[in-house]
């Protein structure tokens, strides 16, 4: 297996794992920005410039399912005050693959937006571009160890139009380069969550990202 986060995130974007066998796997941060857990199905990577033999070590002191240790709330909190950083939420990632040719509906780029959805993206990725349609608007961006992300928003006023999935549908068609591009949804949000799968992206795993302070 590839023991650097980029391969690994590669590997998986093509449908290859790591080994189901409730193993943890350690690899250095990509970037000062970018720390934090990933766990795929009974396979957990931590990146991490912290010692490994910490991680190790903290992860085999909890009292619970060791397939679930990466995630239970003891290690994060260990991992977040041994670090000095600070965490939103365990989120869903998903992958999909590019699309050929344009999105299903009509956009326009935004040169300097002004969106809080645009505004927390360029905190965690960089290359950001964002797009408008009518009630809602799609951002591409450079995150965890540059692979491209999308997130989407969509106006209140027009939900139950599916315009959540044209949107996350429409990224497939303008990341660049044709590589895959990810999106990670908050477990909770349903509504996103539905989008995303009916706009193709697939679920890899679960990840919690820790935000340099």
């Amino acid at each position: 297996m590839p023991q650097t986060l980029a391969g690994i995130l590669n590997a998986a974007a093509h449908g290859h794992f790591p080994p189901p066998d409730g193993g943890t796997t350690v690899v250095p941060q990509p970037s000062h920005r970018d720390a934090g857990v990933i766990a795929f199905t009974a396979h957990s990577v931590v990146f991490t410039d912290e010692d490994p033999r910490w991680v190790r070590a903290t992860l085999a002191s909890l009292d619970c399912d060791e397939l679930a240790a990466t995630m239970n709330p003891r290690f994060l909190a260990a991992f977040l005050a041994r670090t000095g950083r600070s965490t939103d939420t365990i989120d869903l990632l998903t992958v999909a693959s590019a699309l050929p040719g344009d999105p299903p509906l009509e956009l326009r780029e935004l040169a300097d937006p002004d969106h809080p959805r645009v505004s927390r993206a360029r905190k965690r990725r960089d290359d950001v571009r964002v797009w408008a349609a009518d009630g809602g608007v799609v951002v591409l961006g450079r995150g965890v160890a540059g692979r491209w992300e999308t997130a989407i928003e969509v106006d209140e006023d027009v939900r139950h139009r599916r315009l959540g999935r044209a949107l996350a549908t429409a990224a497939r068609h303008l990341v660049p380069d044709g590589g895959p591009v990810w999106s990670q949804q908050a477990a909770g949000n349903a509504r996103s969550v539905r989008a995303f799968q009916a706009a193709g992206f697939r679920p890899v795993g679960a990840e919690a990202l820790l935000i340099a302070a």
